[in-house]
C-alpha cells in the first residue's frame, strides 16, 4: 500500500505546540519549565510511552529500565518520547482480581491518549489482564500504537527439576495436602519457581495474551516470544521506539491492523499453542472494541480445525524459554500457514506472510508438527446447555481424557467462602465421580470473576491419588491451572443463570465431544426454584465498584462494560 506521509503540520501534537497563540504559548512555556526547548518536540511526532511498571508488579520489574531503551529507540528515529505511567494490574497481588480492574485500565488508556498531547503510543504490558487492557484502550482511540511485551521469566528450578509458574504450584500443592512431600521441598519450590524479572513462563494467560498480541499484529515480529531476561528482549524494545516514530508518520492506526483476519489468526493461534481459556474473553472485547463480530459458535468452529501443537504446559511439557529457542510464534505459525490469512496487516506495515519469512523450527518436540499434535483438536471447547445457555469454556488438553464424558452428583458451594470452609471437610462425602459446582464466582457475583474456577479436590479424595474432578462454575481460572474446569458459564449465577438453580445430587452431564453441559432437572422443577431464588446482596454501595456491576457484560461477550463497546475515536479535546 502507498501511503501519503504525514507533514510536521498535520502532527497532532502540532496543534498543542506549533500553532501561535495564548494557548499554545502555555503549553511551551510549561515545556521549557521542564527543561525542554523547541527543537525537542516541534515538528516532531510526540510518542507516548504507556508504562505498567510499579514496584508491586513483578512481571513488569524490568519495564523502568525497559522505557528508557524505547525512549532512546524513539530518539534515534527523530521523536519526542513522554513517559505517561499508567495503573499496574499486579496479578499476584490484587484482590479480588484483576479481572476486575481490566475495564478500568482500558479507559484510563483511552482518557490519557486523547487528552494529551501525544501522535501515537508505546503500550507497555504482559501482565494478565495488562495487554488486553491496553489493546483495548488504544482500538477504541485509533491512534498508531505498537505494543511491547514483557516477557516470560526464566523456567523455575527446584533441585535438579524444571518448574513452571503456576502448574507447578498446583502439582506440588496436591502432594503436599496428600502428604507426598514435606514442607522443605514445598520451601524450595516457594524458592525457585520465580527466578527473574518478567510474566509466567507456562502458556498461561499472559504468554498467551502477548502471542495474540502479535499475531493480531501490534508488535514487531517474533516479540512476543523473547524472554525478558534475554539481550533481544532489549533491542525489540528499542526497535519498537523506532517503529513508532515511522508508523506515525505513515498514519498506520489500530483500526487498519485488527481486521476480522486478524481476529481470526489469533483465535487459530490461540487454540494452537494450547492457549488460556482467558484468551477467549479478552478476544470477544478486544473484536467489541474493534466492532468485529465475534462469537462462541465461530470461536468452537476453529477449535475444531486446529491441533495443539506446542508442547508447553499446562497442556505439555516445556516452558516459553524453551518455545522461543525452539522457533518461537513466528516458528508456530509457519505450521499454521494453511489456516491462517497470511494478508492480515502488522505495524510494520508488513503481512503476515512478509512476517513470517525467515522463520524456522529448531526442535520438533516443543513444536510440533500438526500430524504430531499435543491434542487433536484446539485448546479451547466451547459448551452449550441447559446449564450453560449463552455457553461456557472448557480447556480439554489440559484435562483428564476420562472425564471429558461423564455424568455424576453435584455437590454445590453457594460462593466462595462455602466452598473453602467445606471442601477439606470430612463430612463432606465427596466421590471421584462427583461434579464440584461453584455459584455466585461469575462477573458480578464474585465480584469481578476471578480465577476460581480449579476449585481444590476434596483431600480425602488426592490422599486416595486421585488429581482430577469435574468442576462447573461461572468463574474463570488461571492459564496456568489444569482438570476438568468448566468456566465462564454464562449467564452467571448471580443474576440468575441456571448455574444458581444446581442442588446438590442433582446429576449433570459433561460430553466434551458433543460440546453438552446438561443439568437432568426437569423444567417444572427448575421453574420451582426460579422462583424461589434470590440475587444475592451487592457488593458495593460507592465508587467503581457500582459502576461496574451496573455496567459489566457476561463472559460469552467479553465481560466489557455496555457503554465501551466499539470505536471512540480519537475525538480531539477543544483546546482553548
Amino acid at each position: 500500500m502507498v501511503r501519503r506521509r504525514k507533514s510536521p503540520e498535520n502532527l497532532r501534537s502540532h496543534r498543542w505546540f506549533g500553532v501561535s497563540d495564548l494557548r499554545a504559548f502555555g503549553h511551551r512555556s510549561r515545556a521549557k519549565q521542564m527543561g525542554l526547548d523547541e527543537a525537542d518536540y516541534l515538528g516532531k511526532p510526540v510518542i507516548g510511552i504507556l508504562n505498567t511498571w510499579s514496584e508491586i508488579n513483578p512481571c513488569h520489574a524490568h519495564f523502568r529500565e525497559r522505557a528508557e531503551t524505547v525512549k532512546r529507540g524513539v530518539l534515534q528515529a527523530g521523536g519526542m518520547p513522554v513517559e505517561l505511567p499508567v495503573m499496574s494490574l499486579s496479578e499476584p497481588y490484587v484482590k479480588p482480581t484483576t479481572m476486575l480492574y481490566r475495564n478500568l485500565l482500558a479507559m484510563e488508556v483511552e482518557e490519557l491518549i486523547r487528552s494529551h498531547p501525544v501522535d501515537g503510543v508505546v503500550l507497555m504490558g504482559g501482565c494478565d489482564k495488562t495487554t488486553p487492557a491496553l489493546l483495548m484502550g488504544a482500538i477504541s482511540v485509533d491512534l498508531p500504537s505498537i505494543f511491547v511485551p514483557a516477557g516470560p521469566m526464566l523456567r523455575g528450578n527446584m533441585r535438579g527439576a524444571v518448574l513452571g509458574s503456576g502448574s507447578d504450584v498446583w502439582k506440588y500443592w496436591a502432594d503436599l495436602q496428600a502428604g507426598k512431600i514435606d514442607e522443605q521441598v514445598w520451601l524450595e519450590v516457594e524458592e525457585g519457581i520465580a527466578r527473574s524479572f518478567g510474566h509466567c513462563m507456562t502458556m498461561g494467560t499472559a504468554s498467551t495474551m502477548t502471542a495474540l498480541a502479535e499475531v493480531l499484529g501490534f508488535t514487531l515480529p517474533g516479540a512476543s516470544s523473547i524472554p525478558a531476561a534475554d539481550s533481544n528482549h532489549i533491542r525489540m524494545a528499542a526497535r519498537a521506539g523506532r517503529q513508532i516514530v515511522e508508523m506515525i508518520w505513515e498514519d498506520l492506526k489500530p483500526s487498519e491492523i485488527v481486521s476480522e483476519q486478524a481476529i481470526r489468526n489469533a483465535i487459530v493461534a490461540d487454540m494452537a499453542i494450547g492457549g488460556s481459556t482467558n484468551a477467549i474473553v479478552h478476544l470477544l472485547a478486544i473484536a467489541g472494541r474493534a466492532e468485529i463480530p465475534l462469537s462462541l459458535e465461530s470461536i468452537d468452529k476453529i477449535s475444531r480445525q486446529v491441533p495443539v501443537i506446542a508442547n508447553i504446559r499446562p497442556s505439555g511439557e516445556f516452558l516459553m524459554e524453551d518455545f522461543y529457542y525452539a522457533g518461537g510464534l513466528r516458528g508456530l505459525m509457519t505450521r499454521l500457514r494453511d489456516h491462517l490469512d497470511l494478508s492480515a496487516l502488522n505495524i510494520t506495515g508488513q503481512t503476515l506472510g512478509d512476517c513470517l519469512g525467515g522463520a524456522e523450527i529448531f526442535n520438533d518436540d516443543v513444536i510440533r508438527c500438526l500430524d504430531n499434535p499435543i491434542y487433536p483438536a484446539g485448546a479451547t471447547a466451547i459448551l452449550f446447555g441447559n446449564l450453560a445457555p449463552n455457553g461456557c469454556v472448557i480447556k480439554p488438553a489440559a484435562a483428564e481424557a476420562r472425564l471429558l464424558r461423564h455424568v455424576g452428583p453435584a455437590i454445590v458451594f453457594r460462593n466462595y467462602d462455602d466452598m473453602a470452609a467445606r471442601i477439606d471437610d470430612p463430612g463432606l462425602a465427596a466421590t471421584p465421580e462427583h461434579v464440584l459446582v461453584l455459584q455466585n464466582a461469575g462477573p458480578v457475583g464474585a465480584p469481578g470473576m476471578p480465577e476460581w474456577g480449579q476449585l481444590p479436590i476434596p483431600k480425602p479424595i488426592l490422599e486416595g491419588g486421585v488429581r482430577d474432578m469435574v468442576r462447573i462454575s461461572d468463574a474463570r481460572m488461571s492459564g496456568t491451572s489444569y482438570g476438568t474446569c468448566v468456566l465462564h458459564v454464562a449467564p452467571e449465577s448471580a443474576i440468575g443463570g441456571p448455574l444458581a438453580l444446581v442442588q446438590d445430587g442433582d446429576q449433570i452431564e459433561l460430553d466434551v465431544d458433543q460440546r453438552r453441559l446438561h443439568l437432568h432437572v426437569d423444567d417444572v422443577e427448575l421453574e420451582k426454584r426460579r422462583a424461589a431464588w434470590r440475587p444475592p446482596k451487592p457488593h458495593f454501595e460507592r465508587g467503581f465498584g457500582t459502576m461496574y456491576v451496573q455496567h459489566i457484560q457476561q463472559a460469552d461477550t467479553g465481560c466489557d462494560f455496555d457503554f465501551l463497546i466499539g470505536h471512540g475515536g480519537v475525538g480531539e479535546p477543544e483546546i482553548h
